[in-house]
């Protein structure tokens, strides 16, 4: 058993959906419009709509890793719609039931595919994808990140893409939900990709209790792969505003044991609390 204390750690490394916010509401509400429309999914309680969710979403996940997370989310909204008129009897798209991410628009609208015919999602799959702004966050959360900034620094390891964590940067930031676009500046990413997040030194209106903040996107990668936890810890150490700390004192808070909790006990000398 673990003798360690608090005190003896200098960074707090967060999970964000999950452990401080409710992605759970936000993820069934959003598939709710769609699950009442089919005989198979009408009756669903919450958990066999968010255990049909994962499944889709760990799958796609694993195949797509460099897939965007609002893409994949759009992603994972076609795929259940598609299994569900399966269910019903109704014709279904192959490619769509085994993942393939060819419909998936980008930006302008067209496929992300090599196909020179667009195939653009539905609005609904679309509306989904972007549904994380709307996810609330719980009603403690920023309360206690902004005491425990005082103490620590506090660094995001996310499954999720950057323009989206905006949206949840804002809230945890400020305690409220907070309408993006009147404070946009605050709270976006930095414009070039290649560039690490670090939202209080890119950002000085920034309320942002994180020093750094890591998706997806920047690791090219999503949880459970070791590889975004040893990116994460690679930034940690090289970087002087996160006092170059090494992994035994860098501290994993989250609630996914699955996700976060024990691929960090295969990193070795490492902590977490869940």
């Amino acid at each position: 058993m673990s003798t360690s204390k608090l005190t003896d750690f200098k960074v707090l490394v967060f999970d964000v959906y999950g452990t401080l916010a409710d992605w759970e509401t936000g993820i069934y509400q959003g598939l709710k419009p769609m699950l009442s429309k089919y005989r198979a999914s009408s009756g669903w309680s919450r958990k066999q709509a968010l255990d049909a969710y994962s499944a889709v979403e760990s799958d796609l996940q694993t195949k797509y890793p460099n897939l965007l997370y609002s893409d994949l989310l759009s992603k994972v909204h076609e795929v259940m719609e598609e299994r569900l008129k399966a269910a019903s009897g109704a014709p279904v798209e192959t490619s769509t039931l085994d993942g393939n991410p060819s419909t998936i628009p980008d930006s302008t609208g067209a496929s992300t595919s090599d196909h020179s015919v667009p195939a653009p999602l539905a609005d609904d799959h679309v509306k989904f994808g972007q549904s994380i702004q709307d996810w609330p966050i719980f009603p403690d959360s920023s309360a206690a990140l902004h005491a425990l900034s005082k103490h620590y620094k506090l660094v995001v390891l996310s499954n999720v893409d950057r323009v989206s964590f905006a949206h949840t940067l804002a809230k945890l930031s400020e305690g409220r939900s907070t309408d993006l676009s009147k404070s946009a500046e605050a709270y976006s990413p930095p414009e070039s990709d290649s560039e690490y997040w670090f939202p209080q030194q890119c950002n000085p209106a920034s309320k942002s209790p994180f020093t750094l903040i890591l998706t997806a996107q920047d690791v090219q990668s999503y949880k459970p792969s070791l590889h975004g936890f040893e990116v994460t810890l690679d930034v940690i150490h090289q970087n002087p505003s996160l006092h170059c700390a090494p992994k035994s004192q860098v501290l994993w808070v989250a609630q996914s044991l699955l996700h976060d909790i024990e691929p960090v006990g295969q990193l070795g000398s490492c902590q977490r609390f869940h």
